[in-house]
């Protein structure tokens, strides 16, 4: 282990405590004559890294030594491993990373094993670990109607899960920059007028965060290609589709559009053609909508919106209609209708947008399935067990800012009661609606993009991207599966995964956890074969790290010009052509708190931890063994490609997309 390496542990603050080590037990598969062992152990101190080196004299051969017990008679403190050097010279290595707080703590040597290859010993201490964690992570039924950790505080979660030292730091920072720039707003606001869009710009500039981009969403939002080009690759890439037929609640004709059609083809044609695109929003048809912050009612709307794949290969709109029941009340708007109307039909677009994207797309199908994941492996997963070790890096911290998030953002009072159109009710309601639809399939990238018949749209670099991560996170899974299991009826008779992956169906205890669906039509029930087991887990990690990245880390440049995506409308929707005008649009808009609260959380949510462990950057080496050290290294070559072929590519856009990069994917749902 590399000196700089080591440094870089880092421990809870509020967990420092003076270390207490009693002694050292190890257990061997051979005993033999009079020998010393070599032990070091890497812990932290107080508020350093330290080694702890000494020798044991014992008078039998230990031979190849399986399990070290650590006997600890007071505080908590947290071990990164122990290494043992036999009197030959051999040395064994026992990954632990995690806190010591019982008296006596078993660590397994660092190979990984299948529970099927255990002796009746370690099979039962298996199982003893297993119940024991089921204590400590235990399901229940959440408001969004799936199974989650149990605890309400960050500082009530188990010490594994909870943020180290440097990422509490961190997280404390970016709430100190918040609060200052909230200060510096609030004592600015008696003294600015807030009456024009220009006005959006005062509360930006305190943030000194522009970007390239940000500059470019303030110059073109109002433009037609740069609102369909947020569809593609802005923080919501994934709720457009390949039109093949219009919905009957949707009755654009060819007379409404043919100014807008640019090849002379019909409407009809251009649909036969997949030149025709459509996002839905009929997931918030009904939903309550907010009427609690500051007794001043939001509106909510449940648009669809046409768009065309035009000659220069740009996505744009031709037709939005605020609501999913046509009729003279819901007109359907168009480019050619009076510039306020259509300018005013795609704010309630990207507001709906705004709240699609915030409340399903990144809460619930990347930070809250991450959580089921998690939880279903600590129940299920012993350390020593390969897919343990492969999905650990990718729940790092996970539970731990959900908790934060449950807390500061989704409570009666937090964050999304101020800013989202979405009564508490509502969101419940959403979240149901949501996972009604979601499957297995929908987290497997390539198959989500087929779904949507996005395979061939021009300039999706979202899908590009995507699509290289995933087959680069396939590889290093499918080469790391294969060094285990060496056949599929491996995979068969390993228990643990096979409950692993029951657990994040149904839960196994009651039917009333994970996913519910024990009948197996959503996520499966089993895995058969090698290949669906590393399909399984390159779909979790990908999920963890690559999807949230891409939905998550663009927030504060497409939202913070707040015109561009609105979180809330202040007055109703529109039922009529003609009647808007600029004073009205204002008054429709987010007023100055609520834009400012917008800022300030997508903001927060954007920042990158310092030293932040991306994609394949694993310095917790859970494996020990040479040939999945090799895969790693061919993994981060691999990423280190993409990330050069990403820039190359870049250099000739004008708007960089950078979400994909690996050099900016975080391992895990951490933020």
């Amino acid at each position: 282990m590399k000196e700089t390496e080591e440094s870089n542990l880092a421990q809870n603050p509020s967990l420092k405590r003076r270390t207490s080590l009693s002694f050292i037990s190890a257990f061997s598969a051979c005993l033999g004559p009079v020998q010393f062992l070599h032990t070091r152990i890497l812990l932290p101190i107080r508020e350093h890294i330290e080694k702890i080196t000494f020798d044991i004299n014992e008078e039998k051969d230990f031979g190849d030594i399986v399990q070290v017990k650590i006997k600890n008679d007071k505080a908590e403190w947290f071990c990164k491993f122990v290494e043992v050097k036999s009197p030959s010279g051999k040395s064994f290595k026992f990954p632990c990373y995690r806190w010591i707080e019982k008296k006596e703590v078993a660590i397994r040597e660092g190979s990984a094993r299948l529970p099927q290859d255990d002796t009746l010993v370690f099979k039962k201490e298996s199982d003893e670990e297993r119940e024991s964690k089921k204590d400590t992570f235990r399901w229940i039924e959440s408001n969004e109607h799936f199974s989650q950790d149990l605890h309400t505080k960050r500082e009530e979660l188990p010490l594994d899960v909870q943020f180290d030292e440097d990422k509490t730091s961190h997280f404390d920072q970016s709430l100190r920059n918040v609060k200052w720039n909230t200060v510096k707003e609030w004592g600015k606001y008696l003294f600015q007028p807030w009456n024009k869009i220009e006005h959006f710009e005062q509360i930006l500039a305190d943030w000194n965060s522009e970007t390239t981009l940000l500059v470019n969403v303030k110059e073109d939002w109002d433009t037609d290609y740069m609102f369909g080009y947020q569809f593609l690759n802005g923080c919501n890439p994934v709720m457009i589709r390949k039109c093949v037929e219009l919905p009957k609640t949707f009755p654009v004709t060819y007379e409404m559009v043919k100014g807008s059609l640019q090849r002379g083809f019909t409407l009809e044609q251009e649909l036969e053609k997949g030149n025709i695109y459509i996002a839905d929003y009929e997931i918030l048809d009904g939903l309550e909508p907010n009427k609690k912050h500051q007794n001043n009612p939001y509106f909510l709307t449940a648009p669809i919106c046409l768009l065309y794949n035009n000659k220069m290969d740009q996505i744009v709109p031709i037709a939005i209609q605020l609501s999913q029941k046509p009729g003279k009340r819901s007109p359907i708007f168009l480019p050619n209708d009076n510039e306020h109307d259509w300018r005013l039909a795609k704010m309630w677009v990207k507001s709906s947008d705004f709240n699609v994207h915030q409340l399903v797309t990144h809460l619930l199908k990347t930070h809250l399935i991450s959580e089921m994941f998690e939880l279903a492996m600590y129940r299920q997963l012993s350390p020593v067990h390969p897919v343990y070790k492969l999905l650990i890096p990718h729940v790092r911290f996970t539970i731990a800012i959900n908790t934060q998030a449950r807390e500061k953002l989704n409570s009666e009072d937090g964050v999304f009661s101020k800013i989202s159109s979405i009564s508490a009710d509502g969101i419940e309601e959403l979240m149901k609606r949501a996972m009604k639809t979601f499957t297995y399939k929908s987290m497997c990238f390539p198959e989500a993009i087929n779904a949507r018949g996005m395979e061939n749209t021009p300039k999706y670099y979202y899908r590009d991207d995507g699509m290289k991560i995933w087959e680069a996170i396939y590889s290093f899974v499918d080469q790391v599966i294969k060094i285990y299991y060496d056949s599929d009826e491996k995979v068969k008779a390993d228990v643990a995964t096979q409950h692993f992956v029951k657990n994040v169906n149904y839960g196994m205890e009651n039917f009333l956890s994970g996913m519910k669906d024990p009948e197996g039509k959503k996520f499966p029930l089993s895995l058969k074969t090698r290949e669906e087991l590393v399909k399984y887990l390159t779909a979790i990690i990908f999920n963890a790290s690559a999807q949230h990245a891409a939905v998550n880390f663009g927030q504060f440049e497409w939202y913070g010009w707040i015109p561009n995506s609105p979180s809330t409308m202040r007055q109703p929707p529109l039922q009529e052509k003609g009647t808007v005008d600029p004073k009205p649009i204002m008054n429709t808009l987010p007023d100055r708190g609520c834009s400012f609260e917008v800022l300030r959380t997508v903001w927060l949510l954007t920042q990158f931890q310092d030293k932040e462990r991306c994609l394949g950057m694993y310095p917790d080496e859970h494996f020990t063994e040479q040939p999945v050290k090799e895969a790693i290294l061919t993994f981060r070559n691999k990423l280190d490609e993409l990330t050069d072929i990403i820039k190359r590519r870049n250099k000739g856009l004008t708007m960089s997309y950078c979400y994909l990069s690996p050099h900016q994917i975080p391992n895990s749902v951490a933020i």
